[in-house]
């Protein structure tokens, strides 16, 4: 499986995201080139080496007609981003856009569909955000003239690297929003801002100890969208490590990590419940099974066991997730004859799991594409594969043989 992990250790915004992936592809130039062929109204992009805490890395620089983006604002990190990306009313003389106005921009950019299509979704998270912050319609949220330009660059080096890369799966660290108050339009307001704060939601962060705004609107809306989960960097295979720098120097490298890689497979941590019964019938036990699996247990098994006095019995295994756990113990009770239920912890090595759907000559086929520790295998879905057997006469094996060579 291809893993890209981005460590957001010192927090996220656009350009930091976008130096970072850009080292990670071996044609940066023509990752720049794709960029200011893109479309974008009155937008350069460039990149520069930029040092931090001794580590190098790649600064993107956004320049809008001509002029240095930083300059619009008042040149700490991410200034630029927080106050282009947060949004206005109708009661603000500045010169704005509003999401319909973005669109139709995105519409019109020459990128890829998929590429437009993130930007259009990740926008729509700051959006959404910014109205639940400050309590008006979306249809009212308007963003600087100005910050549109660059936060759409930001946005689609983003969204375009990402595509590029194509990994199977994108792992997030917890993310550090730094602390204390930023200066925006609206005001002087805690870090992080309402917008990013809300964009946050279900996402881990921390404040860390830098007293900075690390995370941005932006850079929150850009991870959220992207990320398959979060946590610690999982067992991996490095192939490329890239870093995004951002304009501040800290004590701490202000810089985003990004590492793509392979990994050998997953683990991961399951509970195990089980109990032994032995005055159920095997319609009872049956049934009970299917119901636990029903409920999400990720497994349900029986096996035979010689009970006290010589009695045979079944003991019955249930496993799954933690956060399961104690819905499925009352269901165990529930529908068991059972007095008691044993707990366990449970590591175990699983291979990475991929649904994939067909449109064969017998109809749609759904499948299970199973791969890790070097070993790779396909199944067809039961169901779908029993219905052309049924219909054809033949046995499931004849039938997964038809599927086979039709493919």
């Amino acid at each position: 499986m291809r893993i890209l992990y981005i460590d957001c250790s010192m927090g996220a915004s656009g350009d930091m995201l976008t130096g970072a992936l850009s080292e990670l592809i071996a044609d940066q130039e023509g990752f720049i080139r794709e960029m200011n062929e893109a479309g974008i109204p009155g937008v350069h992009i460039s990149k520069e080496p930029s040092v931090k805490c001794g580590i190098t890395g790649t600064h993107i620089s956004v320049s809008i007609n001509g002029t240095d983006e930083i300059s619009h604002m008042h040149a700490h990190e991410h200034a630029h981003e927080h106050e282009h990306t947060h949004t206005h009313t109708h009661t603000h003389a500045h010169a704005h856009a509003s999401m319909h106005e973005i669109g139709h921009i995105i519409s019109h950019l020459n990128l890829p569909d998929a590429v437009k299509n993130d930007i259009t979704a990740v926008y729509t998270l700051i959006a959404e955000a910014e109205s639940r912050a400050h309590g008006v319609p979306v249809c009212d949220i308007h963003f600087h003239e100005v910050g549109t330009a660059d936060a759409i660059a930001d946005i689609a080096g983003v969204c375009v690297l990402i595509n590029r890369l194509d990994p199977d799966k994108i792992i997030v660290s917890p993310v550090c929003t730094g602390y204390g108050h930023v200066k925006c339009a609206h005001g002087i307001l805690p870090v992080p801002a309402p917008a990013t704060a809300d964009i946050l939601r279900g996402v881990p962060i921390y404040a860390g100890k830098t007293e900075h705004e690390l995370c941005t609107p932006t850079g929150a809306a850009l991870i959220k969208h992207f990320a398959s989960g979060f946590g610690e960097m999982p067992l991996m295979t490095p192939e490329a490590v890239g870093y995004g720098m951002g304009n501040m120097d800290f004590d701490t490298a202000n810089c985003v990590r990004a590492i793509i890689g392979e990994t050998a497979g997953s683990t991961d941590s399951v509970t195990e419940l089980s109990c032994n019964v032995d005055d159920m019938t095997a319609e009872a036990i049956g049934f009970a099974c299917d119901r636990l699996m029903e409920a999400g247990a990720l497994d349900v098994f029986t096996v035979p066991a010689g009970m006290k006095k010589s009695r045979p019995g079944t003991l019955i295994c249930v496993l799954c997730k933690e956060s399961d756990k104690h819905d499925i113990v009352r269901m165990m009770f529930s529908l068991t004859s059972t007095i008691g239920i044993r707990e366990s912890k449970k590591e175990r090595y699983i291979l990475d799991r991929k649904a994939e759907t067909l449109d064969t000559p017998f109809g749609t086929v759904r499948g299970k594409i199973s791969y890790g520790y070097g070993v790779k295998r396909s199944k067809y879905e039961y169901d779908d594969l029993s219905r052309i057997a049924r219909s054809n006469n033949i046995s499931l094996a004849d039938a997964a043989a038809l599927l086979d060579s039709d493919r």
